[in-house]
């Protein structure tokens, strides 16, 4: 069976900017770092698809259980079970 859409299918508006929003994303978000066991919760940045998590999970909290190259690897509870999400830390805020 052949899989039609990919991640980003039916996002149409969970991934948009507003109109303020729209331009050149800000560096200290880009490069921002993280230590282990820190508490962030997940929003996405639309203008960066490097690193970026299952929309799904978006607005979720989550704990910094380990970095992976220029990622982080997030440990969030959905559904009563434990999940571990890599993500770019542009798509990260401190919580």
């Amino acid at each position: 069976m052949k899989k039609i859409g990919g991640m980003r299918r039916k996002t149409r508006h969970k991934l948009k900017k507003t109109t303020r929003q729209v331009g050149k994303i800000s560096l200290k978000n880009y490069f921002q770092s993280f230590n282990k066991g820190d508490k962030v919760s997940l929003g996405l940045e639309p203008a960066v698809q490097k690193g970026m998590y299952h929309p799904r999970f978006s607005g979720r909290v989550g704990i910094i259980s380990a970095k992976r190259g220029e990622c982080y690897s997030v440990a969030i509870i959905d559904g009563g079970k434990e999940k571990k999400i890599i993500s770019h830390p542009v798509h990260l805020r401190k919580a």
